[in-house]
């Protein structure tokens, strides 16, 4: 509070201030949305984000929050996260034709989750050749004035920091 109090009265720059408790969904290597090939997630037309090579089909919630939407194929969700928010995570490419075949939930619409929360087995053997790809696309919905960054490279499930959400510079 004093650091506000601190900002107004000098005119200092506002600090921009993190958001607390986002984790890397699935072990794997963190990948630019540009080489998703999909053109709804390659071109952004969903929203921004990043994509992830799986190592292995298990899919952790990023999160605190809210399961909003859970795909009947089972190769998608959406959470919002108990700061507002909302983002779809999508595993795969065309994986809407395998009609749920290799894909285990374990949460529902309205579920309460938390970060590191188990919310999807896939069984990557069963699908990878059946599908053009089985990259993991982790789109921002609705960012509520926050920006987003992420750190190339190899990333492991639950790991911190490798994706930081922060608000927004007003300056």
């Amino acid at each position: 509070m004093f650091n506000k109090i601190k900002a107004l009265i000098f005119q200092d720059k506002p600090e921009q201030q993190q958001e607390d408790g986002f984790i890397v969904p699935i072990s794997g290597e963190i990948i630019d949305l540009s080489h998703v090939p999909d053109e709804a997630f390659s071109q952004r037309m969903m929203g921004d984000g990043f994509a992830i090579q799986p190592e292995n089909g298990e899919v952790f919630s990023p999160v605190d929050g809210v399961v909003t939407t859970v795909v009947p194929s089972k190769h998608a969700f959406s959470i919002k996260s108990n700061s507002g928010i909302e983002f779809l995570i999508h595993f795969g490419v065309d994986t809407v034709k395998l009609k749920g075949e290799g894909f285990d939930v374990y949460v529902k619409e309205g579920s309460v989750v938390k970060a590191g929360d188990l919310i999807l087995k896939v069984n990557l053997e069963q699908i990878k050749d059946k599908v053009p790809s089985v990259a993991v696309s982790v789109i921002f919905i609705e960012l509520n004035g926050k920006s987003f960054s992420y750190k190339s490279g190899k990333v492991a499930a639950k790991e911190k920091d490798a994706v930081t959400i922060q608000f927004e510079d007003m300056q």
